[in-house]
C-alpha cells in the first residue's frame, strides 16, 4: 500500500532510467530518458559549434565569441598542460569537454535527466580516455612506455615499490576519473530536490527557496568545473602518452 501523508521526499527518484514510450522493461535497445538528454547534449553542441560559427564575422555575435571562447581555451590547455604533441589530439579533448560540459547544463534544467550522474555515462567516458591513452602510448612509444612506471631517481631499493604504487594508481585512473563527475552531480542534485520538497512546507518555504537558489547556483559553478576537471585530467593522462616519462 502506497505511503499517505506528511512530507514524503524521494531525491534518488531523479536518477531512474525510464523508456520514453512505454512503462515496459528497459533492455539495451530501449530508447530511454538517458538516450533523449544524451542525444539533446550532442544537438545542443552542434547547434553552437555548427551554426553558431557558420557565418564568422571580424565582429563576432555572441554564438560566434562563446564558441570561439571555448576553443581558445581549450587548445591552450592540451598545448600547456600535455604540450605540443598533445595539440594533435586536440579536437578529442574539445569534443569530450563540451559533452560533458553540456550534459551536465541541461541536467540543471526542471523536469531533465542528468545523464553525468550515471556511472554507467562517465565510466564510458573515463575508459574512452584510459585506454585510448594506453594505446597511443604504446604506439608512439613501444615497451618504453612503461618507463613511466619506474621512477629512476628514487633509491634503487625504492624503486619496486614505487613501481606498484605507480602500476596501481594508474590502473585506478579510470574509477577515480569517472565517480568524481558522477558522484559530484548526483549529490548535488538531490540536495536540490531534498530542498525543493520543503518549499511546499509553508512554514519552510521563504529559507527553502533561498537555498534552493544559492545551491543551484553552486550546482551550476560545479557543473563547469567538473567539465573543466574531467577535461584537464584527460590532458595530464594524455601527457604521460606523449611526453617523456618522469625520471
Amino acid at each position: 500500500m502506497a505511503e499517505t501523508g506528511g512530507l514524503q521526499i524521494h531525491p534518488m527518484d531523479q536518477f531512474i532510467v525510464k523508456p520514453l514510450f512505454n512503462d515496459g522493461a528497459v533492455h539495451w535497445y530501449t530508447p530511454t530518458n538517458v538516450t533523449l538528454w544524451l542525444l539533446l547534449a550532442v544537438l545542443a553542441i552542434g547547434a553552437l559549434m555548427v551554426l553558431g560559427t557558420r557565418r564568422r564575422a571580424i565582429v563576432p555575435t555572441r554564438s560566434q565569441s562563446v564558441a570561439e571562447l571555448i576553443y581558445g581555451f581549450i587548445h591552450d590547455m592540451v598545448e600547456d598542460v600535455a604540450g605540443h604533441e598533445g595539440v594533435k589530439y586536440f579536437p578529442y579533448v574539445l569534443t569530450l569537454f563540451l559533452f560533458i560540459l553540456f550534459a551536465n547544463v541541461l541536467g540543471l534544467i526542471p523536469m531533465s535527466f542528468t545523464t553525468t550522474s550515471h556511472v554507467a555515462v562517465t565510466v564510458v567516458l573515463a575508459l574512452a580516455v584510459f585506454l585510448g591513452v594506453t594505446l597511443l602510448g604504446f604506439a608512439r612509444k613501444g615497451v618504453g612506455f612503461l618507463g613511466m612506471f619506474w621512477v629512476s631517481s628514487a633509491p634503487l631499493a625504492l624503486r619496486p615499490v614505487l613501481a606498484l604504487i605507480e602500476i596501481i594508481s594508474y590502473f585506478v585512473r579510470p574509477v577515480s576519473h569517472s565517480i568524481r563527475l558522477a558522484g559530484n552531480l548526483m549529490a548535488g542534485h538531490a540536495v536540490l530536490k531534498v530542498f525543493a520538497g520543503f518549499a511546499s512546507v509553508a512554514l519552510v518555504s521563504p529559507v527553502a527557496i533561498g537555498a534552493m537558489t544559492a545551491i543551484y547556483a553552486l550546482e551550476l559553478l560545479v557543473a563547469v568545473i567538473q567539465a573543466y576537471v574531467f577535461t584537464i585530467l584527460t590532458c595530464v593522462y594524455l601527457k604521460d602518452a606523449v611526453g617523456d616519462a618522469h625520471h
